[in-house]
């Protein structure tokens, strides 16, 4: 008897045990099929947008980033990126209901993030072209895109959890600036950011400065060279406070060595494109810069907290009309004031220095460009169009380290035959790219769609086809 009331007790356990399984399978659809298609789709444009101008933009100078004033299609990139982290923001913390677990998860998934961006733009990988690695660390680069994504994930993260109420339950639907206020205190930390970017950028002394030539290839390689400023609120090349900034507190030879000012007109005759330095060239054009610094990262927290609104705007308000007025409105208010900023010089449009203009222009981008894709995927049902896209989207840090940072070329580059410059990915770029369209500039432009964002799209697709992802 006690043996048999034994075996319905394990049956009845096996059975419960059975139907959790089941809802939890259930549950895991459910989260899978309320999933955003447009964001994995931006995320994956995105990402393929960074591989096209880094790897096509020396020959293309038009896609690649400014020499300093200006906005071209590679300064549309970093913004992009900050703008999907804030809606990321918004919808993946409402899943994790308990603060102490949110906030562990946001300050590891900040800590992964600097110890890749160290890792790939530190100066330790010197992927695709070297076949070594290893960075000396008086020469180390401590700022990146990585750690810059790092800084404004961790801080407007921690402002919409420390925030957070029975605001994710409401509808805000019914008034346009109820948003608005159900979130003031993000808005406030903008305005902080803002202030104090603005009373740094225009209210900071910048000082004559030096620096020591550390390019082996330049006539004046080991000489000491002066910049003269002795300014204050100027946005020009040498004597800016957001370089200023960088000098002071990391030290010039922890700053990038290819800043994009080398091709502009003041420093080079073949100016957009790179080239040799001209004879009467200004000395900073030897210096560095930091294009991901210390004073510009703080700015670019703007771009992350509006990205954190229209990840507000997904989840409060259910109707797909009201959601793309309130965007398609914010994101023309924000191109307009960043163009006539811009026009009217009050404040030019700058990627370096991530000027408020740039902020705007570039905000405004990503939300006319997001709206586009939410409705031709969310409500038109056109997802198959853009597959690549959202499959490159889904394992967006995978592609970027292999591809944007050249870690996997740089694989294939260590198995070379006789010459180092003799390796399967040059032999494809000379017979089937340039070779066959007899033109470098066309035949890499193609290389770099076909055999590198296409080729990663496959392979992305393959790997969501087998449920294997690359998450932080």
């Amino acid at each position: 008897m006690a043996d048999r009331k034994g075996e319905i007790t394990h049956q009845h356990l096996l059975q419960v045990a059975g139907e959790a399984s089941l809802e939890e399978k259930h549950a895991k659809a459910q989260l899978k099929k309320k999933r955003i298609a447009s964001i994995d789709i931006f995320r994956g444009f995105t990402v393929s947008l960074m591989i096209l101008v880094d790897d096509a933009g020396d020959e293309w100078p038009m896609i690649g980033h400014a020499p300093w004033n200006g906005c071209h299609l590679a300064d549309f990139v970093m913004p992009f990126f900050l703008f999907i982290v804030g809606m990321a923001i918004a919808l993946a913390l409402k899943r994790i209901p308990n603060r102490h677990l949110a906030i562990t998860k946001v300050v590891l998934r900040t800590l992964k993030l600097l110890f890749f961006g160290l890792l790939l733009q530190g100066g330790f990988s010197h992927a695709p072209d070297r076949l070594t690695y290893g960075v000396d660390m008086q020469r180390i680069r401590w700022c990146g895109i990585l750690q810059r994504i790092a800084l404004a994930y961790l801080v407007v993260a921690l402002i919409e959890i420390s925030t957070r109420s029975e605001t994710n339950k409401e509808d805000l639907s019914t008034s346009n600036f109820l948003i608005f206020k159900s979130y003031l205190w993000h808005w406030l930390l903008g305005a902080c950011v803002l202030i104090v970017y603005l009373a740094v950028l225009y209210g900071a002394y910048v000082p004559d400065w030096h620096f020591t030539v550390d390019d082996p290839n330049s006539a004046d390689y080991g000489k000491i060279l002066m910049v003269s400023c002795n300014v204050r609120g100027k946005l020009d090349s040498p004597c800016n406070a957001v370089g200023y900034v960088d000098r002071e507190v990391m030290g010039i030879s922890h700053m990038y060595q290819k800043p994009a000012w080398k091709r502009s007109k003041a420093c080079t005759m073949n100016s957009p494109y790179e080239g040799p330095l001209l004879d009467d060239a200004p000395s900073w054009c030897l210096a560095h810069f930091e294009p991901e610094g210390i004073l510009s990262s703080i700015s670019a927290i703007l771009s992350t907290v509006i990205g954190v609104h229209f990840g507000h705007v997904l989840i409060h308000i259910k109707d797909h009309s009201t959601r793309l007025k309130h965007w398609i409105v914010m994101g023309l208010s924000l191109l307009l004031l960043g163009i006539i900023l811009h026009l009217t010089h009050a404040m030019p449009l700058n990627k370096q220095l991530y000027t408020f203009s740039y902020v705007c222009v570039t905000s405004g981008a990503a939300a006319l460009t997001f709206s586009t894709f939410y409705i031709l995927v969310d409500i038109l049902k056109l997802k198959y169009v853009f597959l690549p896209f959202e499959w490159i989207g889904m394992n967006a840090m995978l592609v970027y380290v292999m591809a944007a940072e050249g870690i996997f070329a740089g694989f294939i580059n260590g198995w070379y035959y006789k010459s180092p410059h003799n390796t399967l990915i040059y032999w494809i770029q000379k017979h089937m790219f340039y070779g066959v369209w007899h033109s470098r500039r066309v035949g890499l432009l193609l290389y770099v769609i076909f055999a590198e964002i296409l080729f990663w799209a496959v392979v992305s697709g393959i790997l969501h086809w087998r449920g294997i992802y690359w998450r932080l």
